[in-house]
C-alpha cells in the first residue's frame, strides 16, 4: 500500500514538474515565437483597435490613429497613401502588416523595453495608452517630385539617396493603391478591396518595388565588370579592350551585337571611357569572359547582390548574379557580364552600388527611419551611418568616377547633366523579348562628382527606347537638381 502511494506521488511531481516546465517555457522562452508566429493573430486582433503610434514624414503623419465611433476605438488612417503606400505598408486585421507598419510595429504599439516608461506614464496620468511614433528619412518635395516623374499607368521605380549616410531621401514606385482601402474595420468591405487589387496589373501590396521587384539591370551592370576588371590587376585605366561589332560563341548560333544605332562602331579598340560613354557590349562581355564567372560574381556580392540579410527596415529582396542557372557557358556569362540572361536586382540594389562608387568604395547600409518618438514627439533614437560593406577600393571608386562623368559629359546620359554641377552617371537598357515585352530603361548617377550628396535610380519597365531615354536621365537631371538647391 505506502509503495503503491509513493509511485502515485512520483507521478504526481512528474505531471507537475511538465506543465509548470511548460507553462515557463511558453511564458518566458517561446513567447517571441509564439507571438511572431504567422498562425497567430491573437496579437494582431488585441493591436488592431488600439493607439498606434504614427509614421512621419516632414514631421507629417502619413499614418495615424484617430479616434472611431465604430467598434474600434481607434482608426488606422494613411494620408496621401498612393504616395507612400510602398513604404508605410498596411496594417490590416484581415491580411496582417507590411512596410514599415510591420518592420516597427514594436515602436509602434509601444511595445518595446524603452516605451516601458511611456507605459507607465501613460498608466499614472489615465492617458490612453499610444505607441511611438516613427520619422522617416524621406523629404516630402523630393518624394512627390519624383513619384509625378512615373506616369500614371507606367511600370517604374526611383530611388534617391545620401550615399554618405545611407539616408533614403526619396523611394516611389508605381502603380500604387489606397491603403486606407485595407485598413477598414469592416471585414468583408476589406477582403473585397484586397481581391480587386490582387486583380491588378503591376500593384504590390507588400513593399515598394523599388525593393521588392527585381528587374533586368541591362548595361548599369557594366560598372560591376568594370570595378572587377581594375581589381582583377589584368586591367588599367589605360587598357585598350576589343571593340568588334559583334560576338559569336563556338557551338552556338547566339551572338551578342553592340547597340546598332549608338557610337560604338566607330572604334574597333578602344578605352574604357569610350566603351562606358558609348555603353560598348562586347568588350565588357570579353572582360567577363577573361576575368571569369567567379571574378564578377565576387564583385557583385561586393556590391551588394545576394544578401539575403539587408533590412531598410523592412526586408529587401536580394538581387541575383548570374540568376537562377549555376557554372554559366560562354554566352551566357557574355549576355549576364552586360546585365540580361537572368541576371536580375532591385532598384534599390543599383542605388547602393552607385552610392558606393560615390562614396569612395564604402558601401553605406540604406535606411529609411530617421527618428523613433515618444508620444509626445521627443526624440529618442536617432538614425546612425553605418558601413555596410567595402566595395571596391578608393582609387577605383574614383577612376570610375570619373568615367562615369564622361558618359554624363560627352556620352549617351548627357540628357542627366544640370548647368553647373559635375555629374557622373550611366545608362542602361535591358532589352525585351520582341513583340512580348518591351525594355527596361535605367538611369543611375550621382552628384556632385567630386563631393557626392545625392544618387538618384530609376527604372522604367516595359518601355520603347525613346520612352525610356525620355523618362530617366532627363528625370535624374531635375531630381539631382532640386535635391542639390534644398
Amino acid at each position: 500500500m505506502n509503495q503503491a502511494i509513493r509511485n502515485s506521488w512520483v507521478v504526481a511531481i512528474v505531471l507537475f514538474a511538465l506543465v509548470f516546465g511548460s507553462i515557463t517555457y511558453v511564458q518566458f522562452f517561446a513567447v517571441d515565437d509564439l507571438k511572431n508566429n504567422a498562425l497567430n493573430s491573437r496579437g494582431l486582433i488585441q493591436q488592431f483597435c488600439n493607439d498606434r503610434g504614427s509614421i512621419l514624414v516632414g514631421g507629417q503623419p502619413i499614418a495615424e490613429s484617430v479616434p472611431s465611433t465604430d467598434k474600434c476605438k481607434f482608426q488606422r488612417v494613411y494620408n496621401q497613401p498612393e504616395l507612400y503606400a510602398g513604404l508605410t505598408g498596411f496594417f490590416s486585421q484581415a491580411y496582417g502588416q507590411y512596410g514599415i507598419e510591420k518592420a516597427e510595429n514594436p515602436q509602434l504599439t509601444g511595445e518595446t523595453p524603452g516605451a516601458f516608461y511611456d507605459r507607465v506614464v501613460s498608466l499614472l496620468s489615465g492617458a490612453q495608452p499610444k505607441g511611438r511614433s516613427v520619422e522617416l528619412t524621406i523629404d516630402p518635395t523630393i518624394q512627390q517630385m519624383a513619384y509625378d516623374m512615373i506616369p500614371d499607368g507606367q511600370k517604374g521605380s526611383i530611388v534617391v539617396m545620401n550615399p554618405k549616410t545611407g539616408a533614403i531621401i526619396a523611394m516611389v514606385s508605381k502603380p500604387s493603391y489606397d491603403t486606407n482601402l485595407l485598413a477598414s474595420h469592416n471585414f468583408a468591405a476589406v477582403t473585397e478591396n484586397y481581391n480587386k487589387l490582387l486583380g491588378i496589373d503591376g500593384i504590390n501590396m507588400f513593399g515598394s518595388s523599388a525593393y521588392t521587384k527585381l528587374y533586368s539591370p541591362g548595361s548599369v551592370f557594366k560598372l560591376v565588370d568594370t570595378a572587377a576588371a581594375l581589381a582583377s590587376g589584368k586591367y588599367t585605366k589605360d587598357s585598350v579592350l576589343p571593340n568588334p561589332p559583334a560576338l559569336s560563341f563556338a557551338g552556338t548560333d547566339a551572338t551578342l551585337p553592340n547597340y546598332v544605332n549608338g557610337g560604338c562602331a566607330a572604334n574597333s579598340e578602344a578605352d574604357f571611357s569610350f566603351v562606358l560613354e558609348q555603353s560598348c557590349n562586347t568588350p565588357f562581355a570579353q572582360i567577363a569572359l577573361d576575368l571569369g564567372q567567379n571574378a564578377i560574381t565576387d564583385q557583385a556580392n561586393k556590391f551588394g547582390f545576394s544578401d539575403n540579410s539587408l533590412f531598410i527596415p523592412d526586408q529587401v529582396t536580394a538581387s541575383k548574379f548570374p540568376g537562377s542557372k549555376g557554372q554559366l557557358g560562354p554566352a551566357e556569362l557574355a549576355r549576364s557580364a552586360v546585365g540580361q540572361q537572368d541576371v536580375q536586382a532591385t532598384p534599390l540594389q543599383i542605388a547602393m552600388m552607385t552610392a558606393a562608387i560615390a562614396n569612395g568604395g564604402t558601401q553605406m547600409k540604406p535606411n529609411m527611419v530617421k527618428t523613433i518618438r515618444t508620444p509626445d514627439l521627443k526624440p529618442v533614437q536617432e538614425l546612425t551611418p553605418q558601413v555596410l560593406r567595402q566595395s571596391t577600393t578608393r582609387e577605383i571608386a574614383a577612376q570610375m568616377t570619373q568615367w562615369m562623368t564622361n558618359v554624363v559629359d560627352k556620352g549617351i546620359a548627357h540628357a542627366a547633366s544640370v548647368p553647373g554641377i559635375e555629374v557622373a552617371g550611366k545608362t542602361g537598357t535591358a532589352e525585351g523579348i520582341p513583340g512580348v515585352v518591351n525594355n527596361n530603361a535605367w538611369f543611375t548617377g550621382f552628384a556632385p562628382a567630386q563631393d557626392p550628396q545625392v544618387v538618384v535610380s530609376i527604372v522604367m519597365a516595359n518601355v520603347d527606347i525613346a520612352t525610356g531615354a525620355q523618362l530617366t536621365s532627363p528625370n535624374a537631371s531635375k531630381l539631382i537638381e532640386a535635391v542639390l538647391n534644398k
